[in-house]
């Protein structure tokens, strides 16, 4: 399917898409959207030559992308006709996953509050991530679906995850608190998420017919640990990305991969 100059192109997604703490900031942009113009979908943009609407949001959910929130409006309405591609960068809030690691990375006096222990309990509790992964497939095959009705002509793309985590063993001082968490080994805890959201994602676009962009497999080796990280470790502000989120080398790295996916 070919993508003129000029096309539409929709990027959805939640902060991993929209690149907080990456300036510039998108102008015009909701402050909280955290939207950058040096995130990934803006770097494919202009380097296709395609029109962008950038509709991610931090903290949207797949749930939000469907049908808005009192915060954030649907993402999907930005579909149209017109529309020639679509990327979607979203399912980690539905898990839990990047809250979860940010939360069980705070100093100390915050990490103890007995609210906070809770809600990372509450994240990584096993039965309730399974309902939530059954909840995350069911959201994006419905989300593939109204974006192929809006956009018969659009070519979908279901973009994974960046590599946050190393996948061996690390005495980083960061990696040590994850481990000693109350809810338990949150290193492993956040492997075992981000392969079974690569592998939910796979499923989703293999059963819909449309295009899933394996980043998580294309940058372990780029780890926030790594020599040469494309993501960030946990650190306490937003400037050159949020904690566990892509640097500004990652978004480049991530719209390198998406052109070569799209053959271009």
């Amino acid at each position: 399917m070919s993508i003129e100059r000029g096309s539409g192109y929709v990027a959805m997604g939640s902060s991993f898409a929209a690149g907080p703490g990456l300036k510039p900031r998108t102008g015009g942009a909701p402050r909280a959207s955290g939207r950058s113009d040096s995130n990934y979908a803006h770097i494919a943009a202009r380097r296709l030559g395609l029109s962008l609407t950038d509709v991610t949001f931090s903290g949207a959910t797949t749930a939000d992308i469907l049908e808005g929130s009192r915060n954030r409006v649907a993402q999907i309405d930005a579909v149209a006709d017109a529309t020639r591609l679509v990327t979607v960068t979203a399912g980690g809030n539905d898990i839990g996953y990047l809250p979860a690691l940010t939360f069980a990375s705070f100093p100390w006096p915050a990490r103890s509050l007995p609210a906070l222990r809770h809600r990372v309990t509450g994240f990584v509790d096993a039965v309730a991530i399974s309902g939530r992964f059954a909840d995350l497939r069911a959201n994006l095959a419905t989300l593939v679906s109204r974006i192929q009705e809006r956009a018969p002509e659009a070519r979908i793309v279901l973009v994974d995850y960046l590599t946050i985590l190393p996948p061996v063993a690390s005495s980083g001082a960061r990696l040590d608190t994850l481990r000693s968490n109350p809810g338990g080994d949150l290193v492993a805890w956040g492997r075992d998420v981000a392969d079974r959201l690569s592998d939910t994602f796979a499923s989703v676009a293999s059963a819909a017919n449309c295009d899933f962009l394996d980043v998580g497999l294309q940058s372990k080796d780029h780890h926030a640990w790594s020599p040469s990280p494309w993501t960030r470790q946990f650190h306490l502000s937003l400037r050159g990305g949020a904690p566990y989120h892509p640097n500004a080398e990652g978004m480049i790295a991530v719209a390198d991969m998406l052109m070569r996916k799209l053959g271009r």
